[in-house]
């Protein structure tokens, strides 16, 4: 048998050729990564968790865990003491506010959390350590392994080492495993690796943010989204045709958010989809400053008090890469463009992706000859398509219909208001529906989860 390696862009064991093997390899040691590798090593599978950075290590999010997120981290048994607690999510926009409760469902805890990117997945690998995964840091996987030339399955990876700066020493690894996860986020390079590239009928999205000193709002019991963003009309910079002459203000595009942190700061973020005209037209940060210039003074957010750069990434939305498992390779998390078209929630679907993919793993080991595990690992994509695909189309027409604007202003302008029909938008968005039975509008979203084509 001949491997090939196909280039995109200290174990316990070794095979024969002295290469460091396992019976799973996990690259990436984000939420999704590192729930699967918890969950596998639990199952007693020997798993390497590869990590290209050096915990603590920050990454662009809200910070937000809405009570689906939460349920995740129950299931897998994080402590979670101390940690902020928040009951809602606030809306603003057409002059009004309004502040809802998470649902009151059986199937999800009544609360959201707040957690720092950079402390919650340092955690949650920390958790997968603690359990018996392998967790290699400053691991820069680069390269595919496969079995029988460049168009066999998976039999490993090729990896840098990197040091503390993130800079290649030079020196290289090679580790082997009959299966691997890609959890490696939204670039992916072990799925490009593979021959997975992006679909590109699937929505995406952007989202930069940043943090503030904010202590009369870091300790707020809401997430607060913001689904318009009015500032003062720059004479020299923003078409006339723009302007409200009445407010002599624009309307930025996007949809903003203040999530605060409890320990002082807040984190403040704007994000946008690509069915807006504006997307990719704009400087995302630029709109950001210009938003946050407009908040209140006893907020103390400007330039003085922000503590970190402000930064961006992109939010592959509804399945964007597949298949979701072929010759060796299971995607989870960002890497199979898990990102809530409603709301650009991805934790919750990263870390529920882990867990199914773990079960999936190790039932497939578990069988005593190739095409039975074959036949096991395939069902993954199955599953997964039947638990979100349905759901995520329906996202995407959402996210076809908000890109117009006038839509959303009609929708923000009349929509808010009512606010039992607001709360039943809440449940749909953060997809916070009772799995069975449950109310009407629970039972609605189950029907039309069924009924929406899952491609």
């Amino acid at each position: 048998m001949n491997d090939a390696v196909t280039t995109a862009g200290p174990g316990a064991s070794t095979d024969p050729r002295g290469d460091e093997s396992a019976d799973v390899i996990v690259v990436g040691a984000g939420p999704g990564g590192s729930t699967t590798a918890a969950y596998l090593a639990m199952h007693g599978l020997d798993v390497l968790l590869l990590e290209k950075g050096t915990f603590p290590r920050d990454k662009v999010c809200g910070d937000g865990l809405t009570p689906r997120a939460v349920r995740e981290l129950i299931h897998l048994g994080v402590p979670t003491e101390g940690w902020v607690r928040n009951k809602g999510l606030r809306i603003v926009g057409g002059g009004h506010r309004l502040q809802l409760d998470w649902p009151d469902v059986a199937e999800f805890p009544p609360y959201g959390m707040v957690r720092r990117r950079a402390v919650l997945d340092e955690t949650l690998a920390r958790f997968a350590a603690a359990r018996g995964a392998r967790l290699l840091e400053r691991t820069n996987v680069t390269a595919a392994i496969r079995a029988d030339g460049a168009n066999g399955p998976i039999t490993g990876v090729l990896a840098k080492v990197m040091d503390e700066r993130g800079r290649a020493t030079g020196a290289t690894r090679t580790f082997r495993a009959p299966v691997v996860v890609a959890a490696d986020g939204n670039s992916s390079r072990i799925s490009l690796a593979m021959g997975r590239e992006k679909r590109e009928d699937r929505p995406m999205g952007v989202a930069v943010r940043t943090y503030y000193e904010s202590p009369s709002r870091t300790d707020d019991d809401y997430l607060e989204s913001w689904l318009e963003l009015w500032v003062p009309a720059d004479p020299h910079a923003d078409p006339a045709s723009l302007r409200d002459p009445a407010t002599k203000k624009i309307l930025l595009p996007g949809y903003g958010w203040l999530f605060g942190t409890g320990d002082g700061m807040t984190n403040i973020g704007l994000g946008m989809l690509d069915t807006s005209p504006a997307f990719g037209t704009v400087d995302y940060k630029d709109v950001l400053r210009r938003w946050v210039a407009t908040m209140p003074a006893q907020w103390t957010c400007s330039d003085d008090t922000r503590t970190a750069p402000i930064r961006g990434a992109a939010l592959p939305m509804a399945f964007n890469r597949q298949p979701l498992y072929a010759d060796g390779l299971l995607l989870v998390g960002d890497a199979g463009g898990m990102v809530n078209p409603f709301n650009g929630e991805g934790i919750d679907y990263a870390m529920e992706s882990g867990r199914i993919a773990a079960e999936i793993i190790a039932q497939a080991l578990a069988r005593g000859d190739a095409a039975h595990r074959e036949r096991v690992l395939a069902s993954y994509q199955r599953v997964m398509k039947a638990e979100l695909g349905g759901y995520f189309t329906l996202g995407r027409g959402f996210a076809q219909l908000i890109g117009h604007p006038e839509v959303m202003r009609l929708a923000v302008k009349y929509g808010l208001p009512l606010t039992p029909l607001m709360r039943v938008l809440l449940k749909v968005m953060a997809n916070l529906g009772e799995p069975r039975g449950g109310r009407f509008d629970d039972r609605l979203l189950q029907v039309l989860s069924r009924i929406a084509p899952s491609a």
